[in-house]
């Protein structure tokens, strides 16, 4: 294991049968972005499994449209509740004698709650194993380390991931606007909090850069109302260059967008993580986020974090210095430089070098 990563706890009884298991469980009960960023993980122990084999996942019915429309999963089971506890675990009472038919032989509990350890022991598999969740490690990494203790094998992010309808995507975008001659790349100004939010006004600055370097693109916009407003106003500043479909598409329809896009500048959040888990050249903008537990893994992904600021991973919804200090510090200008040098880097013509 890397040096960097053997801090970390995973309670597990691993398969030691010389055949692999032939059906498991995985579950991830939430949120989307953790649920997505799992994804290329259980893809890959799929690809490594006999065609006869089964793998089932359980989640909430909240965030179940991406796993339903993707070719991972032979069935998604889906607790409801909404956020209440009492009714997710009543939800789940009733849905339990149909996990038990099942007869899993192994479960991998990426969630490690009260909820998935309930089903985890009732269920009684031979094997199973259970998520970290406190360990100061990239998410991804405990994603595969906790499917490799349960005894089924190597893992690795896989980021192929199938859609059942792959067309939407094509047909969303042309519907809206796309020219599709012009390069697209997704601005996401969608954090939870100030503290993870990088000024409205330096994505328009940031996509004026970009247009004057390549001006065959197109922007694109999309996610719920919660941020219809930035959007609104990136319109303004952009108008037949950008696209916006706040509002107009499902998980599952935005996850099939994303495999059309050149480039993804995201804060912390869903869509983020949709697109580093699809393969899809990635730059994050952290904030106060925590980065040593979620930051994006593989080489196409690059991020700007607090890190390496006395006050860096606060978590805090509001900045102490009333600016959102680990963010105002970067320009548009530098933010730019940083995704050309990462799209440069995956052409294989230039390394990225920052200059804080």
């Amino acid at each position: 294991m890397d040096k960097e990563f053997e801090n970390i706890n995973i309670a597990a009884r691993p398969w030691t049968k010389n055949r692999l298991p032939r059906r498991i469980l995985a579950i991830r009960l939430q949120a989307m972005g953790d649920l997505a960023a799992s994804l290329p993980y259980l893809q890959d122990l799929r690809n490594s499994l006999p065609s006869t084999a089964k793998l089932d996942l359980l989640t909430r019915e909240e965030i179940d449209d991406l796993p339903k429309n993707i070719s991972l999963f032979d069935k998604v089971f889906s607790i409801g509740g909404g956020r209440d506890f009492k009714k997710q675990l009543i939800s789940t009472f009733f849905l339990l004698p149909k996990l038990l038919i099942q007869r899993y032989d192994a479960v991998i509990d990426l969630q490690n709650n009260n909820i998935s350890g309930i089903v985890r022991k009732v269920v009684s598999p031979r094997a199973w194993s259970a998520f970290d969740r406190f360990s100061p490690v990239p998410g991804g990494e405990r994603y595969r380390l906790t499917i490799e203790a349960a005894g089924l094998g190597n893992n690795k992010a896989a980021n192929k991931i199938s859609l059942k309808f792959p067309e939407w995507g094509e047909t969303i975008l042309k519907n809206n606007g796309w020219g599709q001659q012009n390069e697209l790349i997704v601005l996401n100004p969608a954090a939870a909090f100030p503290t993870r939010n990088w000024d409205i006004h330096n994505y328009g600055a940031f996509a004026n850069l970009w247009l004057h370097e390549f001006p065959q693109t197109q922007f694109l916009v999309m996610g719920t109302s919660f941020i219809s407003s930035k959007a609104d106003f990136l319109k303004q500043q952009l108008r037949e260059k950008l696209i916006n479909l706040i509002g107009k598409t499902t998980p599952s329809q935005a996850f099939a967008i994303l495999q059309k896009v050149k480039l993804v500048l995201s804060e912390d959040s869903g869509l983020m993580h949709m697109a580093w888990g699809s393969g899809i050249p990635t730059l994050g903008l952290f904030g106060s986020t925590r980065t040593d537990q979620v930051r994006p893994l593989g080489e196409h992904t690059f991020f700007l974090d607090s890190s390496d600021l006395p006050c860096g991973g606060c978590m805090q919804e509001v900045c102490q210095f009333g600016d959102v200090h680990c963010l105002t510090r970067y320009s548009p200008e530098f933010v730019f430089h940083c995704a050309l040098s990462l799209i440069k880097k995956l052409q294989g013509t230039e390394k990225i070098t920052v200059f804080r």
